[in-house]
């Protein structure tokens, strides 16, 4: 379980090809920030990111998904990451 974020930060936990794509498992980001200015931090941070991460994972805010594609992404645009907060970048799994 990751640590708490230090003040003016939440966690960012990545998972699966995020993690691979990252070589990281979790970093602390500063607060607050949109989904939308997430995503273009990190893409700036790690390029191509958005193509082959980004555009099919799933994401939660504190165990909760957001909908960040389709009829989701209005409210995602508006939705605010906040200082405490964990944000988790799920990719698709398969199973078989």
């Amino acid at each position: 379980m990751p640590k708490k974020p230090p003040p003016g930060q939440f966690s960012l936990l990545y998972f699966a090809s995020a993690a691979a794509f990252t070589r990281k498992a979790s970093e602390n980001l500063p607060a607050p920030l949109t989904v939308p200015e997430l995503f273009k931090h990190l893409e700036a941070s790690y390029p191509g990111i958005g193509e082959m991460v980004l555009a099919s994972c799933l994401l939660t805010i504190n165990l909760e998904y957001v909908e960040v594609e389709g009829e989701g992404w209005e409210t995602a645009a508006m939705t605010t990451i906040k200082e405490g907060d964990e944000v988790a970048i799920i990719p698709p799994v398969s199973s078989g």
